[in-house]
Parts: structure tokens; sequence; C-alpha cells
């Protein structure tokens, strides 16, 4: 089973090379048929994207390479990582906050999808329900306690094994 983060980068690749191309050599073209190119801002414009669109997708080839060594089968069940969402306990005033962990290009700290990367993601992988966590925050520390735990597992459903 793919990460949906290889699923959405090779979804954004594909649509980046169709445009590098089919859609950027009829730009090209177009801009080339109005003659002299040396005052050419439709050139220009439709070369500076071709140099863009070249750039992203090498970036997002390497970040797929990368990805590549995470697998799905190889994410624990039973300990927090890469897609756990946690529910945690700030262990001085109860408080109680929930967190999904993903990579870097997925955070949306308004939806609580907090980076691996983060202090407060670095801190909670490996962890179970019932461990505590130590994050040094701007407010200062913070000491937490793993309260529920749902992993990538309890979420996606178990894929069939090919028939033979």
């Amino acid at each position: 089973m793919e990460l949906p983060i290889v699923t959405r980068i090779k979804r954004e690749l594909a649509e980046l090379q169709h445009e590098l191309a089919h859609e950027l050599p009829k730009r090209l073209e177009e801009a080339r048929a109005h003659g002299d190119l040396r005052e050419n801002a439709e050139y220009d414009a439709a070369k500076n994207r071709q140099g863009i669109l070249r750039a992203r997708i090498g970036q997002m080839n390497e970040r797929l390479r990368e990805l590549s060594t995470y697998s799905f089968a190889r994410i624990p069940k039973d300990r927090i990582s890469y897609g756990s969402r946690v529910k945690l306990s700030d262990v001085d005033s109860g408080d109680e906050i929930e967190y999904q962990l993903v990579f870097p290009e997925e955070v949306d700290a308004a939806a609580g999808l907090v980076s691996i990367n983060a202090p407060i993601g670095q801190a909670l992988m490996n962890k179970a329900p019932g461990d505590e966590v130590t994050v040094q925050t701007p407010r200062g520390r913070k000491t937490y306690e793993v309260m529920e735990l749902s992993t990538l597992h309890d979420r996606v459903p178990a894929q069939e094994p090919p028939a033979n």
C-alpha cells in the first residue's frame, strides 16, 4: 500500500509533467509566432515557467525517492509514527489537545497536522498511550501524557492479498 503523501505527490507530478510536455510547448510556439523573441513577454514568461516546472519536477522526484524508504507495512501499529492521531493531556493543566503526525508537506497547524520533524512530532515518535513527553515550546517546557493513539493502520483498510 502506498502512503497518502506519495499518492498526492505522484498526482501533482503527473500534472506538472503534462504541462511541461504538452501545454508549455504550445505556448512557446504561439509566442514564437509573434516574431522577435528579444522583446516578447509571452515567450519570456513561458521560458520562465519551463524552468520553474523543471525545477519543481526535480524536487518532487527527489522527495519521492526519499519517501520510498517509508513503507506502510513498517509503520508501527502500537506506537506513534507517521500518520498517527494522538490525544495528549497537559500534565500541569489537564488541557487536552489532538494532533496528527504528518510529513512536512502536509502540515496544517489549524487542522492539527504537525510535522514529524517539529519538536512535538520528534518527542512523540515511538511513544504509546500512557507515556509522557516533554517538549520545549515558545512558552516554556510542557509535559504531556499520551492519552489515546490511532495509527494509520486503524484508519486505512487492510489490503487483500492478491488472488492466485
